[in-house]
């Protein structure tokens, strides 16, 4: 006589890490019945997971529109037809458009919308209270140790962002959608070879999944703590290296879309080697 197969019970929230696409994670929050994925690029491993732990699919948030964070809902949507599916008003998928102040609930916990704009003008992240703390899925405003490559959005937008992310408690968990903390440490220990903090990350590093990333104090935060005597902390000094672009595309007669800014500890660099003042600034892989 075999035994009988149990039917999956509700259990205590859990956030899973869900690699894709190389370098990207699906972050899934489940209870155990029900599961929440944010930025699903492919629907391949979320339905994978979902099978093993026979979970239902009930939501999908989405941060922004880029087909790496949103290749898998046609499919997802297509085995799970009642999911509800929320992102910006860019999002042509979502079947709940939100925006600044919405309030979503999973789990009898609830999550509370913040447009942060930089990667994107319409950049949306998730900040999930649970456990007695927040959980931030900040897709690719904000990167482990460096931050996401201006595409729509502007300088002065994403610094105004790291603002608002460096006013959160310092237990705050952050959920970046990559997994680019040793390639943004090998960048940061090319501009400061010195720095021991920067160091002893890339050392740590070395073992993935690296993410989420915590404030808590003492420990390496996603971005204030690396490399902070370069001068590039303050917003003014972010749109400073935004003029500097924009001044070389135009000596270089090159459109904006093919030399963009990325970011790292607060500061922005040029996303492609670009001599200024015979000083060469190096980029490292960003979204």
């Amino acid at each position: 006589m075999t035994d009988a197969i149990q039917p999956p019970t509700r259990q205590t929230l859990s956030i899973t890490a869900i690699p894709a696409l190389g370098d990207n994670y699906i972050w899934l929050l489940s209870d155990g019945l029900q599961a929440v994925c944010i930025d699903p690029g492919d629907a391949e491993p979320v339905l994978d997971y979902l099978g093993q732990t026979k979970t239902e699919l009930t939501q999908i948030w989405i941060t922004h529109h880029h087909h790496d964070h949103t290749g898998g809902i046609a499919s997802l949507k297509n085995r799970f037809p009642d999911c509800e599916i929320y992102g910006n008003r860019d999002i042509a998928a979502a079947t709940h458009p939100i925006s600044e102040g919405a309030h979503l609930n999973f789990g009898g916990c609830r999550a509370e919308v913040w447009q942060v704009p930089g990667h994107t003008d319409t950049h949306l992240a998730y900040l999930f209270e649970y456990g007695g703390r927040r959980h931030v899925f900040c897709g690719d405003t904000l990167f482990s140790a460096g931050c996401g490559r201006v595409f729509t959005g502007t300088a002065a937008d994403l610094a105004a962002s790291f603002d608002r992310f460096k006013a959160l408690p310092d237990d705050t968990l952050f959920y970046p959608a990559h997994e680019y903390t040793a390639a943004n440490l090998a960048f940061a220990a090319h501009i400061e070879p010195d720095n021991p903090a920067i160091r002893a990350a890339a050392e740590a590093a070395r073992r993935t999944p690296t993410l989420p990333a915590y404030r808590q104090p003492g420990r390496l935060p996603p971005h204030r703590r690396t490399g902070r005597t370069r001068g590039f902390r303050q917003p003014r000094n972010l749109c400073r290296i935004a003029r500097i672009e924009k001044q070389l595309l135009t000596a270089n007669n090159k459109r904006p879309s093919e030399n963009r800014l990325v970011g790292f500890s607060d500061g922005l660099y040029v996303s492609k080697p670009v001599k200024i003042r015979r000083s060469t600034f190096h980029a490292f892989q960003a979204a």
